[in-house]
């Protein structure tokens, strides 16, 4: 069975891959995590792009893969379409989940939490009045909040003030909302933190909704193989990094722990 791509600057896309795995657990992943060029928010839009690229070229080339997903808000909202044109495969993004909020929110008040550009982009402004024209939006920006989730699953001590600044946009709103958008995917993997500052809110993110698009993507699979069913069997990821840093060893056990058994950082 040919596997599905999931790109990430970092290690955000595990929130995505968790997702697609508990709903395809026969599904073999590779997953790339460009750590080279961690993180996104602060790249040119070109650079981004490039990047994206560069890599979804080579793995795909190498692995044939049937899809791809680029499990990062940034690199969705500005190289999808150069992207879709390069390449013969679907390519899954990623957009805050600002639809879903809307929709569920009771005092029609709602949150984004995303990195500092997608909180700027017109993409995002389109969202809004599409899907959340009758909410009041409140949007809060941040960059040290990927970090600080890259960071935990390295298996760093976080400290909570930290959530508490980054939410202060959220908790001195006259009007508070009641749902927030993570609105980036390295967001979900701080969500008790997030949680335990702001107990009352909903936290919204894509994870889910990607992982239906994914599966309606690759259609009614007979998954069965000479061996028996697929989901019987053992499934190897691999996951892939584009670059050497200190921390690698320690994002590298992060992979092993959710069945990456392959590791390659030699891209």
């Amino acid at each position: 069975m040919h596997p599905i791509v999931i790109m990430d600057s970092g290690a955000g896309g595990l929130t995505v891959f968790e997702e697609i795995s508990r709903m395809m657990p026969w599904l073999p992943v590779i997953y790339c995590a460009d750590n080279a060029g961690f993180p996104y928010g602060p790249r040119s839009e070109e650079d981004v792009v490039h990047r994206v690229s560069h890599y979804l070229g080579i793995l795909c080339q190498k692995h044939t893969p049937s899809l791809a997903v680029l499990a990062c808000n940034t690199a969705s909202t500005v190289a999808l379409t150069r992207i879709r044109k390069e390449l013969t495969i679907p390519i899954v993004g990623v957009v805050p989940a600002i639809k879903t909020a809307a929709t569920h929110s009771r005092n029609k008040c709602i949150g984004l939490l995303a990195t500092p550009g997608t909180v700027k982009r017109s993409y995002t402004d389109n969202l809004i009045e599409d899907f959340a024209s009758d909410c009041e939006v409140i949007r809060a920006g941040s960059t040290r909040l990927v970090h600080l989730a890259e960071n935990k699953l390295h298996g760093e001590p976080v400290e909570q003030h930290e959530f508490d600044e980054i939410l202060e946009p959220f908790k001195s709103a006259q009007k508070k909302p009641d749902h927030i958008v993570l609105g980036c995917t390295h967001f979900p993997l701080v969500r008790e933190e997030l949680s335990k500052s702001m107990p009352d809110v909903t936290w919204v993110d894509s994870g889910e909704a990607i992982a239906r698009r994914v599966s309606s993507l690759l259609g009614d699979i007979t998954h069965t193989s000479d061996s028996g069913p697929v989901s019987e069997m053992s499934v190897n990821h691999l996951a892939v990094f584009t670059g050497e840093n200190e921390a690698l060893g320690s994002l590298a056990r992060a992979f092993k722990m959710r069945g990456f058994d392959v590791l390659d950082h030699q891209f």
